[in-house]
């Protein structure tokens, strides 16, 4: 094949930290507050201007808590584990890396015992119907090393006596989060929104904060982690007095990320900007030659971090070792042409390709990108044929 001449204007694909948002430069820094005390009066302003503008965006209902905390999507998630688990059985889905990490936290660092394992491969998903009410169940929305989501929160009971943690690091903004199924979600700014990383955000429900507040867990509660003091719940969080330092260059970074989202039309710009994205490449794969979704069903195919695996039947011929060089090859060569950086699958997963479509990402940008995915495959495969 010839070498296509249109690059993408943005190059950058990769599925965390991921683009930032169309038209960004360094001067969407100039009024963050450095050299200040992040518990100043403009500090703290700064900080809950950060989660309502969260809220809003995010449509979350007024009695839901929503604090930041450290460590990115990774701390908020285990805050929530070591603060919520305990006291029912507990339903742990997983179908991909992260998902994965969380059951091992569960049962091998926390050592719960009442626990169910529902599990899936890469590219399917858990029986979501296998679920059980009275059980606590945590879960990803959106499987970010798989390419899987939810379709939607219907299998989650209205009824439920258990709570729902949720991560949802590689959704929010992206995809429709059903506020009245969930009790703890979490994500972290480097993902949808482009932001920087090391912070993360947990919402709460009154559920959840009921079971912070009248439940104990038995092991000892980091400091990082706790968001109750006497058996109450520890407001402040919730109101921009974060438990660690924050960095208020991010937090500057992440107010600017959610200024462009109401530009773009909010939540319903946001979610359509990346379900186009994702049409894009479907466009794509349906008249390609060589390359399919790793999430076969187009019912649970993620619209933020698409995973292709290679289709082309030569593949077939290959050894393990073969698939995987095809596909290292295929991500070195696009990152030094400088078309496409950090698209290789996660570590992980199967071999492949993994490209954000999020809302940052420009439809344009993919649309270019497309005619040196077939390009670099023709060089790989006409390579490694030789070689043979």
């Amino acid at each position: 094949m010839t070498k296509p001449v249109v690059r993408p204007v943005t190059p950058m694909f990769s599925s965390g930290p991921c683009a930032k948002r169309p038209g960004w430069t360094t001067a969407a820094l100039d009024d963050a507050l450095v050299g200040r005390s992040h518990r100043s009066k403009p500090g703290k302003a700064k900080l809950l201007k950060a989660i309502e503008d969260t809220r809003k965006i995010l449509k979350v209902p007024a009695d839901y808590k929503i604090g930041i905390v450290p460590a990115s999507d990774t701390g908020a998630v285990e805050m929530a584990l070591w603060s919520l688990l305990g006291p029912r059985p507990i339903d742990m889905l997983a179908w991909e890396s992260f998902g994965s990490g969380w059951v091992a936290d569960v049962v091998k660092q926390l050592k719960l015992k009442d626990v169910r394992k529902l599990e899936a491969g890469y590219g399917a998903i858990s029986d979501l119907a296998a679920v059980d009410k009275t059980h606590d169940v945590v879960f990803t929305w959106n499987g970010t090393t798989s390419g899987v989501r939810v379709p939607n929160g219907d299998w989650i009971a209205d009824d439920r006596e258990g709570l729902t943690i949720c991560d949802a690091t590689s959704a929010a903004f992206a995809m429709d989060l059903p506020w009245s199924k969930l009790d703890g979600t979490t994500f972290s700014w480097q993902k949808v929104l482009g932001g920087e990383a090391a912070h993360g955000m947990i919402i709460l429900s009154p559920r959840a904060v009921e079971r912070l507040t009248t439940y104990s867990p038995p092991w000892p509660m980091p400091k990082i982690f706790r968001m109750t003091s006497g058996g109450k719940l520890s407001e402040g969080i919730f109101k921009g007095e974060t438990i660690n330092t924050p960095s208020m260059i991010c937090v500057e970074d992440y107010l600017d990320a959610l200024a462009w989202a109401e530009t773009v039309g909010g939540l319903d710009g946001l979610i359509a900007r990346s379900e186009a994205n994702l049409a894009v490449l479907e466009a794509w794969v349906a008249k390609s030659a060589w390359a399919g979704f790793l999430a076969e069903d187009k019912a649970i195919r993620s619209c933020t971090s698409v995973c292709l695996k290679v289709t082309d039947p030569w593949v077939d011929t290959l050894n393990d070792e073969g698939k995987a060089a095809v596909a290292k090859k295929l991500a070195d060569m696009l990152d030094k042409e400088g078309v496409a950086y950090d698209i290789g699958a996660y570590r992980d997963a199967p071999p492949g390709l993994r490209i954000w479509a999020g809302a940052t990402v420009e439809a344009a940008d993919l649309e270019a990108l497309l005619p040196w995915l077939d390009w670099a495959y023709a060089e790989v495969k006409a390579q490694l044929a030789t070689a043979a």
